[in-house]
């Protein structure tokens, strides 16, 4: 299993930016998977989760209206489409399999993080 996490950057205030998680070594349409990030000293969060047709989602209460989750079963990538950034939304996003999309099991399974990306909102 892999999934790597791309797309990230520095962004302004309100503004917005696109991350990108290719997956491989698994059926990526028969999995639940889901972004999550972690800031300095803080606790991982988790952002949104995914069922593998794409019709269950979950949003953090931090995220919910500003950023979209989809995915894409042909190429194999899951999205997180962020918009009105935040200073606070600053932190390295990772993407991971999951239990499923409500609060409780959206959550890493162990062994699927991948790699992931930072995410710097400031001006």
């Amino acid at each position: 299993v892999q999934l790597q996490a791309s797309g990230g950057g520095l962004v302004q205030p309100g503004g917005s930016l696109k991350l990108s998680c290719a997956a491989s070594g698994f059926t990526f349409d028969e999995r639940y998977i889901g972004w999550f990030r972690q800031a300095p000293g803080k606790v991982r969060e988790g952002v949104s989760c995914i069922s593998g047709d794409g019709t269950k989602t979950y949003y953090s209460d931090a995220v919910k209206g500003r950023f979209t989750v989809s995915r894409d079963t042909a190429k194999n990538t899951m999205y997180l489409e962020m918009n009105s950034l935040k200073p606070e939304d600053t932190a390295v996003y990772f993407c991971a399999r999951t239990y499923g999309s409500s609060y409780r099991l959206c959550v890493p399974q162990k062994g699927t993080r991948g790699q992931g990306t930072l995410v710097t909102v400031s001006s």
